[in-house]
């Protein structure tokens, strides 16, 4: 008659570990995200180096997260409710992850303008843009962990801010290359810099949306349009290959 409370307790102690790694995970990708946005408005290398090599960490502990989640829905047939945490779990880790990826693509192109003259102002409205996911970012994770629906869509609602940002620097870096031709190369680095930091934005609007599912059992429904629109803007369209989210995705 003890098999089932016992069975659950494994359960949850199973769950609290993978949660576990979530958050560690979350703290080592915000962390990222600013050293990266901090090597940058530095120019300095050694940093930039770091957050490429502290990437690895980041994908071990996905890897180890989906492991452990796909193991745990194999062995102890979670309930329904159980198996949305688990699902909720895993696609966390997946944006997580890719937030990671983002950011060490932001250290690779800092390491190439250090070759190059700076764009007066540029490196700190990219750290302010930067600052703004990761404020985002540890909010999302603080209503995963409080299960806080209303935390998490005001989340969602924030990352218009960071579309706007982008917008703007967009135009920006579009006026300094008309300016000067001389600016193009490193202008279009930078852009591809702030569209990483968009891209961010939208995986955390991921993390949070996935916050709202498991809370209300339902996702949040779009309410606004994305405000990225530089993608239909005709004086720029990236060439193919070039969409931020798959940027120089190998090391």
């Amino acid at each position: 008659m003890l098999e089932g409370p016992h069975i659950a307790s494994v359960f949850d102690r199973d769950l609290e570990t993978i949660q576990a790694r979530i958050m560690k995970m979350g703290g080592l990708v915000e962390a990222a995200i600013m050293s990266a946005a901090n090597a940058l408005e530095a120019r300095d290398e050694e940093m930039a180096d770091e957050v490429r090599e502290g990437d690895v960490a980041i994908d071990a502990l996905e890897e180890q997260i989906n492991d452990e989640s796909a193991r745990l829905i194999a062995l102890r047939a979670p309930t329904a409710v159980d198996l949305r945490v688990i699902l909720s779990v895993m696609k966390i880790a997946g944006n997580l992850e890719r937030i990671g990826d983002l950011s060490k693509n932001m250290a690779k192109r800092t390491t190439v303008l250090l070759q190059m003259h700076s764009i007066d102002g540029a490196a700190s409205a990219l750290r302010r843009m930067a600052r703004e996911v990761e404020l985002m970012l540890k909010d999302a994770l603080d209503a995963y962990i409080q299960r806080d629906a209303a935390l998490a869509e005001d989340v969602i609602a924030r990352d218009r801010d960071v579309d706007q940002m982008y917008n703007a620097l967009f135009r920006e870096f579009l006026t300094f290359m008309m300016e000067d031709p001389r600016n193009i190369t490193a202008c279009m680095h930078l852009h591809f810099i702030a569209k990483n930091i968009e891209r961010m934005g939208d995986h955390v609007t991921g993390i949070a949306e996935q916050v709202v599912f498991l809370v209300t059992g339902e996702m949040p429904e779009e309410l606004r349009p994305k405000a990225d629109r530089t993608s239909v803007d005709p004086k720029f369209s990236p060439t193919p290959g070039d969409d931020a989210d798959d940027d120089e995705a190998g090391d």
